[in-house]
C-alpha cells in the first residue's frame, strides 16, 4: 500500500517524526539506514503500528511516496566533523527510486551547504531528475527533545529552507500537517545554520554554568542558589544548569571539518567542548576528595552510580557521561555498581557493571553514591537519608541533604 511519507532513518531523529506523522493521520513508511536506536517506549511503538505505521520491505517502496524525509544519524567522524556516510547511503538508495514531483527533505544535523553541495548532486545523479524543477528539495533542522512533555512536535515551530521558493512551500505544506507554526528561512543554508546555532547555543551555555560550578565550589558559594535567584530576571538571562557532562545526539560543532564550505572555526564552541569534556574528570576528583575527607580511599571504595542515561526518564545512553565516569573510577581501583530503572544491564570496558536491585540497600552499603541523572522514580529525600555519602551532580536533592556539584 502506498504511503504519503517515507521517513528514512529510524533513530533519534526519524522515530519522533514518524510518531508525530502517524498521530496526525499521515500514512507513514519507515526505512532503516542501519542499526539505529530511538527513544520511544514499546507502548509508543505499539501505538504507531496500530495507527498504520510500517517499515519498508525494500527500497522500491520509497518510490511510491509524496514526501521523503532523510533522518539518518550523523555521528562525529574521526576528523571531528560529522560523518555523513549514512546520509549518503540514504540519498543513493532514494535516488534510484525517486519520482518527479516528490518532496525530499533533509532533517539530519549537517554542516551548512550540505543540502545543496552534497545531497543535491547525489539525488540528481541517481535519479536523472533536477532538483527545483523535477522534484522539491529542502532542509529542516530537527527539533527533537526526547521526554519533553511541554513541547511536542505539534507545538514546536518548524523551520524550512527550500532550494527554490516552490520547494520551500512544498515542504511547508507537509510540515503544516504536523505543527501549528512553520517558519520559512531564506534557503537551505540558512536553515542548516539554524541547527548549528541552536546546538552550539546549548553547549556553550552549559559550559558556562559548568565553569561556574567549579568556581563556586572553590569559593564556597552555593551555585544552585545563585541560579535560582538569577532566573527571576525577566530579560537577558536563561537558566542552564551544570552536570557531570553533556550527552545526547547533537554534538557541538565548528565549521573546520566535514563542511562543504569549511575553513572557519568557532573558537567559543571549541572552548565549550573542552570545558564540558572535563566535567566527568572533575566529578571523579570531587568523589575522591569526598571519600578522602571521610577517611576513605577511592581504591577499593564501593561507589554506586544512579542514573546512567543522558536524560531523565529515558533509556537513551547516547553520549552519557556515566560511561567515562565509570571508567575513571575503575581506573582508580573503585568497585563500581549502578542503578537505573530504565537500563536493565550495562557494560563498561567490555565488562558488565553490577546492577543494584534494591536502591536503598545499595546506597546504604556503598561508601559513596553519585547521582548522575534524576529519574522521576527516585525519592531523593529518602535516598539522602539512606546513603552513607551522597554526591549530587544535578542539584536535585533538598538543600543540605547531599554534597552538590
Amino acid at each position: 500500500m502506498p504511503a504519503d511519507l517515507a521517513v528514512i532513518g529510524l533513530g533519534p531523529y526519524g522515530l519522533p517524526l514518524a510518531q508525530a506523522a502517524v498521530a496526525a493521520g499521515i500514512s507513514t513508511l519507515g526505512y532503516r539506514t542501519g542499526p539505529e536506536a530511538g527513544s520511544l517506549s514499546p507502548a509508543e511503538l505499539r501505538r504507531m503500528l496500530s495507527g498504520g505505521f510500517r517499515t519498508a520491505a525494500g527500497p522500491a517502496e520509497l518510490g511510491r511516496v509524496r514526501t521523503a524525509v532523510i533522518c539518518a544519524p550523523t555521528p562525529s567522524g574521526p576528523d571531528g566533523g560529522l560523518d555523513l556516510s549514512q546520509v549518503e547511503a540514504a540519498a543513493r538508495t532514494l535516488s534510484t527510486h525517486l519520482r518527479p514531483h516528490t518532496t525530499v527533505i533533509l532533517e539530519s544535523p549537517v554542516p551548512p551547504g550540505t543540502t545543496e553541495e552534497f545531497l543535491r548532486p547525489l539525488l540528481e545523479e541517481g535519479s536523472g531528475l533536477r532538483a527545483g524543477r523535477d522534484f522539491h528539495l529542502a532542509y529542516s533542522p530537527t527539533r527533537v527533545d526526547p521526554g519533553n512533555r511541554d513541547f511536542t512536535p505539534a507545538t514546536t515551530p518548524k523551520v524550512i529552507g527550500g532550494l527554490t521558493p516552490a520547494c520551500t512551500e512544498s515542504a511547508a505544506a507537509f510540515y503544516s500537517r504536523l505543527t501549528d507554526k512553520v517558519v520559512r528561512a531564506r534557503g537551505p543554508r540558512e536553515a542548516e545554520t539554524v541547527q548549528l546555532l541552536e546546538t552550539n547555543y546549548r553547549h556553550v551555555n552549559i559550559a558556562l554554568v559548568n565553569e561556574m560550578a567549579v568556581l563556586c565550589h572553590d569559593l564556597g558559594v552555593d551555585l544552585w542558589d545563585v541560579i535560582r535567584c538569577a532566573e527571576t530576571k525577566p530579560f537577558g538571562f536563561q537558566a542552564f544548569r551544570p552536570g557531570p557532562g553533556v550527552g545526547g545526539h547533537a554534538v557541538p560543532r565548528d565549521l573546520t571539518a566535514g563542511s562543504p564550505g569549511g575553513g572557519r572555526s568557532l573558537r567559543m564552541v571549541e572552548l565549550a567542548r573542552q570545558v564540558n569534556d572535563q566535567m566527568p574528570r572533575y566529578v571523579v576528583q570531587r568523589a575522591a576528595a569526598l571519600l578522602n575527607e571521610h577517611g576513605k580511599s577511592a581504591r577499593g571504595a564501593r561507589i554506586l552510580l544512579l542514573g546512567v542515561t543522558y536524560k531523565p526518564d529515558l533509556a537513551d545512553q547516547q553520549g552519557t557521561p556515566a560511561h567515562e565516569l565509570a571508567v575513571r573510577l575503575m581506573e582508580l581501583g573503585a568497585s563500581v555498581s549502578y542503578h537505573d530503572p530504565h537500563i536493565p544491564s550495562w557494560s563498561v570496558l567490555d565488562r558488565p557493571v553490577p546492577r543494584a536491585d534494591s536502591l536503598y540497600e545499595a546506597a546504604a552499603d556503598a561508601d559513596l553514591t553519585i547521582l548522575l541523572q534524576q529519574h522521576r522514580t527516585y525519592d531523593l529525600q529518602g535516598l539522602s537519608v539512606k546513603a552513607q555519602l551522597l554526591l549530587d551532580t544535578r542539584g536535585a536533592t533538598p538543600t543540605g541533604a547531599a554534597h552538590r556539584l
